[in-house]
């Protein structure tokens, strides 16, 4: 088998040699042989990367990709599964859309109210974020 140092693990998977230390650290990337000097990993870990990355750039945290890789590392596991962790990350993905669409309505509101001119005395944005006084 071909084994790789962890600079051309790291260079094949897009990432820095950080990046696969802490994979290892938090138990998504198998610990390499340590074969003096070098810490040698098999090219399957360049695909296991890249597998991380791409359940990142999805949405899912470091944990959910941890269950992501125990159910695709386990030839028993079903589709069903996948799908449930898929739905409920797309929950939370629309969950802050809609919370970053309320935001982004009342950032609007009160930049439109906001004549830009003038002093702070009665500028909507700053008033809004002052603690109000009861």
């Amino acid at each position: 088998m071909n084994q790789l140092t962890i600079g051309r693990v790291a260079q094949a998977a897009g990432v820095g040699v950080e990046t696969v230390r802490f994979y290892e650290r938090k138990g998504l990337v198998d610990q390499p042989r340590i074969k003096a000097p070098f810490r040698e990993y098999p090219p399957e870990t360049i695909d296991r990367i890249r597998f991380i990355k791409r359940a990142q750039e999805l949405g899912f945290t470091l944990a959910e990709v941890d269950q992501l890789l125990s159910i695709a590392d386990n030839p028993g596991s079903s589709k069903r599964e996948v799908k449930q962790l898929a739905g409920q990350k797309l929950s939370e993905i629309r969950q802050k859309i809609d919370d970053l669409k309320r935001l982004a309505d009342t950032l609007d509101s009160l930049y439109e109210q906001c004549s830009g001119h003038g002093t702070l005395e009665d500028c909507p944005i700053i008033l809004s974020i002052l603690p109000s006084e009861k």
